[in-house]
C-alpha cells in the first residue's frame, strides 16, 4: 500500500513538472539543437535551407578567422577586468555596509537603481556624457583645465571607457549578492575571535573568507559568464570600434549572423562560444563541489 502511494505521489509529480520540462526544451534545448545543427550546413537568410551540409567546415572557416580570435582575446581582457575590478570594489562596499546598521534600507534601493536601468539605456546615458563636445563629463574635465577626451573615438579610451560603464552598472550586483552573504555570517565566531586577541585582518583571513568561499564562487560564477555575453553596450555605444578594439564575441557573432548573413557560420562560432564557456564554469563547478 505505501509502495503504491509512493509511486502515485511520484507520478504526481512527474505531472507538476512537466510542463516546466517542456518549456525548458522548447526555450533552451530547441534554439541550442537548431544552432548546431545550422553550423554544419551552408545555412544563410539568403539561403534558409538545410540541403548543403558541409560538416565542420564553418567551424575551421571560424577558427581560421583573425577577427574571430581577435574578438576572443577582446573579451577575454574585457572579462578578466571587469569580474576582478567589480569583485575587488563589491566585496570592499559589501564589508562596509554590513558593518553599518542605520538606512540599510537607504544603501539597498541606492544600490540597486544601476540594475533596474536596462542596458541599452545605459548604453545610451552614457554615450551623451561621453560626447566629446556636447558630453557633461568633458565639460566638467574642461573646469579644471583638462582638455577634449574622445573617450569612445580611441582604440584604448574606447576599451577603458567600455569596462568603467560595464562596472558602473554591474558592480551592484556583486555588492548586492556578497553583502546577502556577509548578512548571513553568524556573529559568534568573531565574538569568540575578539576575545582571543584576533584583530580585523585575523577575523578577515579566517572567519570571513571561509564563510564567504561558497557565495565568492557563485558570485563570479555568475557574473562571469554574464560578462562573456556583452553584447548591449557594445551595440549603443560603440559597434566594436573604433577599429576592433571593443569587438566582444557576441558582438561579432551577432555581425557574422545578420550583417554578413552567414547564420552556419555564426552558429558555429555560437557553438565555439558556448564550448568556451563550459570550460571556464567546469573548474568552478568542481570547486563549489568540494566546499558541500
Amino acid at each position: 500500500m505505501n509502495k503504491n502511494l509512493e509511486l502515485a505521489d511520484r507520478g504526481f509529480g512527474y505531472i507538476l513538472v512537466a510542463p516546466t520540462f517542456i518549456i525548458i526544451l522548447a526555450v533552451i534545448l530547441f534554439p541550442i539543437t537548431f544552432a548546431i545543427v545550422s553550423s554544419f550546413f551552408d545555412y544563410t537568410l539568403i539561403n534558409k535551407s538545410f540541403n548543403n551540409f558541409i560538416g565542420i567546415e564553418n567551424y575551421i572557416n571560424s577558427l581560421k578567422n583573425e577577427r574571430l580570435i581577435n574578438s576572443i582575446l577582446v573579451t577575454f581582457f574585457f572579462v578578466i577586468l571587469v569580474v576582478f575590478f567589480e569583485f575587488i570594489l563589491g566585496f570592499f562596499i559589501a564589508l562596509l555596509l554590513n558593518s553599518i546598521n542605520k538606512f540599510k534600507t537607504v544603501y539597498y534601493f541606492i544600490l540597486l537603481l544601476p540594475l533596474l536601468i536596462n542596458p541599452i539605456v545605459v548604453g545610451l546615458i552614457w554615450r551623451m556624457f561621453l560626447h566629446p563636445q556636447l558630453g557633461i563629463l568633458n565639460f566638467l574635465l574642461s573646469l579644471f583645465g583638462i582638455g577634449e577626451v574622445n573617450w569612445l573615438g580611441d582604440p584604448h579610451m574606447a576599451f577603458t571607457t567600455i569596462i568603467f560603464v560595464d562596472i558602473w552598472h554591474q558592480v551592484s550586483f556583486m555588492i548586492i549578492l556578497l553583502l546577502a552573504g556577509l548578512s548571513a555570517i553568524p556573529k559568534e565566531p568573531y565574538e569568540a575571535a575578539k576575545t582571543d586577541g584576533a584583530n580585523i585582518i585575523d577575523c578577515f583571513l579566517h572567519i570571513t573568507l571561509p564563510y564567504m568561499r561558497p557565495v565568492i564562487v557563485i558570485t563570479v560564477l555568475i557574473r562571469l559568464i554574464f560578462a562573456i555575453k556583452t553584447y548591449d553596450l557594445i551595440y549603443i555605444m560603440t559597434k566594436g570600434g573604433p577599429g576592433d578594439s571593443t569587438d566582444l564575441i557576441s558582438y561579432y557573432i551577432y555581425r557574422s549572423a545578420f550583417i554578413s548573413l552567414n547564420l552556419g557560420e555564426a552558429a558555429a562560432m555560437s557553438s565555439i562560444l558556448l564550448l568556451i564557456i563550459i570550460i571556464i564554469t567546469i573548474p568552478l563547478f568542481r570547486y563549489m563541489d568540494r566546499l558541500d
